[in-house]
């Protein structure tokens, strides 16, 4: 799933307070700033800050043109953090991300290798259009995204922390793209799905981004603040009464497990890694939205962006034009008790 591990240090209530206040603050301006570049796109916004909050990584999907490279240009300012970009292409090799090894030749004649860093070795890596590389190459990313190193000629290079992939991808033009694998799918911890922005918000667009000034971001936080944070969210205590509710709704979105609606409609559904991503993502929204601790209806509100890539539909969904959403829906209602 790409969460970075922390170290666990006991906190008394009255800290755990203080720090969350805090961390409530730091939060408030990041998301004024990224607002104040970004319009019309509350809920992506919302969902990308909340997989970067939580240690994870995100996939960004939506037709082109909807401010998604801006976005995480914005996310990565505002967030202080060290950015880097691939622009994805059928021709791009792993080592164009990873990197390579170079020969040099000192005065004396001798020569050794000296291994130079790709784009991944950023704090934030934007990778736009993944689809549309060659699954050798978005493999390369795959070790990355899960173990945060790298390998090259058997050493091991280190990724910074903190260290988070934004992704894109676009469901159009299937043309010239390679499906990314159920393995890296899972690596995300949501997808977040980019649509078309309301008129107003669209009116705003017109008006702000066609003049001589654009609006530009400015840092607020740093990346050591950011790990404070994002350490905090792992310590936020979580009820049982959450935890049975986010085991409920990723056991029942599998085949075989007793829900009508997925045995009809789903092949294959989430494993453990959805109920973690989850656990963290519940957390998140929770301080995202001012409180100490997560609620089952957090958890139903995550639904869609955490376990719609973590599932496949059958033939006869398809058939039917049932889509992800649909189902998804079904079992949010039913753990509601619509």
């Amino acid at each position: 799933m790409g969460i970075q591990q922390t170290s666990e240090h006991a906190m008394s209530e009255k800290e755990m307070v203080a720090a969350a206040e805090s961390a409530l603050e730091d939060i408030a301006r990041v998301r004024e700033h990224v607002g104040s570049v970004i319009f019309g796109q509350e809920a992506v916004v919302e969902r990308s800050l909340l997989a970067i909050l939580a240690g994870g990584h995100g996939l960004l999907v939506g037709v082109p043109g909807l401010a998604k490279t801006k976005l995480v240009a914005a996310l990565g300012t505002v967030l202080g953090l060290d950015s880097g970009r691939v622009q994805f292409t059928p021709d791009l090799m792993p080592s164009d991300i990873i990197g390579t090894e170079v020969m040099d030749q000192d005065a004396s004649g001798r020569r050794s290798f000296r291994f130079v860093r790709g784009p991944i070795f950023a704090q934030l890596l934007m990778a736009d259009e993944i689809n549309r590389a060659s699954p050798r190459t978005q493999s390369a990313l795959l070790q990355a995204m899960q173990e945060y190193h790298v390998t090259v000629a058997g050493e091991r290079n280190d990724l910074p922390k903190p260290f988070h992939v934004l992704a894109t991808q676009n469901p159009l033009e299937q043309e010239g793209t390679y499906p990314l694998p159920e393995a890296q799918l899972d690596r995300f911890l949501m997808q977040i799905d980019v649509t078309y922005p309301e008129l107003d918000a669209e009116r705003r667009i017109l008006t702000e981004t066609t003049g001589t000034e654009d609006a530009e971001a400015t840092p607020v936080i740093t990346g050591e603040r950011l790990r404070e944070i994002q350490m905090l969210i792992r310590r936020m205590p979580v009820t049982e009464k959450v935890v049975d509710a986010i085991l409920s709704l990723v056991r029942s979105a599998r085949p075989g497990s007793g829900n009508a609606e997925t045995d009809r409609h789903v092949s294959w559904g989430p494993g453990p890694r959805a109920g973690q991503a989850l656990m963290l993502c519940t957390r998140a929204r929770a301080l995202y939205e001012g409180r100490l601790a997560p609620s089952v209806d957090d958890v139903l509100a995550l639904a869609h962006p955490v376990l719609q890539h973590r599932m496949a539909l059958n033939f006869a969904a398809r058939a039917e034009g049932i889509s992800m959403h649909d189902v998804i829906d079904s079992l949010v209602a039913a753990a509601r008790g619509d």
